[in-house]
């Protein structure tokens, strides 16, 4: 399968995901976007990182493999979903318009995990599930907070084993980063670690 030139310039995937300091200290700036969302929306860095890599290991472009048509014929994808946070079109457009962000790309990792953290957000608000809880929120981000409520996910198995899953996940990521957090917080010109905080 071909890249794209947008791709081909984007970060490659994380070589080791099973540690969140590796992700960060591979790429910084992605630990000050998800600290950024953290403190606009309240989504925990740990729990976000855990979403993404749930559901794009942390791949920029990726997308659904096509449905083949009589088997063999390359044909239409089962959604919309798309980049880091696998958001779909509709989903996609209520999050620029909410959050102002027109110009979001899902295939930077500055608007997906700010997406997250939106999206989680209004699972809060809608749903009432707190934004310590990944298991649910993923749930919701799953089935879509009408759906969580209606408790679609409980006859979906592997949806809640996808949910057992992040949670576990985002709780190494949050022990690893309790960790080595300082040091990623050292990233100004004058800042050096172990000095600052």
């Amino acid at each position: 399968m071909g890249l794209s030139g947008c791709a081909m310039l984007a970060p490659a995937p994380p070589e080791n995901q099973s540690n969140i300091c590796e992700i960060f200290r591979e790429q910084p700036d992605w630990y000050d976007y998800a600290h950024a969302s953290e403190e606009r929306w309240g989504t925990p860095i740990a729990t976000q990182m855990a979403f993404i890599e749930r559901e794009s290991s942390f791949r920029s472009h990726v997308k659904p493999p096509r449905r083949k048509l009589l088997g063999f014929i390359p044909w239409t994808r089962p959604s919309s979903a798309y980049g880091y946070a696998q958001a779909q079109d509709p989903v996609w457009g209520e999050y620029e318009d909410d959050a102002g962000r027109l110009f979001a790309r899902r295939t930077h990792m500055k608007h997906a995990t700010d997406f997250i953290g939106w999206y989680n957000a209004r699972t809060h608000r809608m749903a009432g599930v707190s934004l310590h809880n990944p298991e649910h929120l993923y749930l919701a981000y799953h089935e879509g907070q009408g759906g969580y409520r209606s408790g679609s996910w409980r006859g979906k198995p592997a949806v809640r084993r996808a949910a057992r899953q992040v949670a576990a996940n985002a709780a190494r990521y949050r022990g690893q980063l309790a960790a080595c957090e300082a040091e990623l917080r050292c990233d100004g010109l004058f800042e050096i670690w172990p000095f600052c905080r």
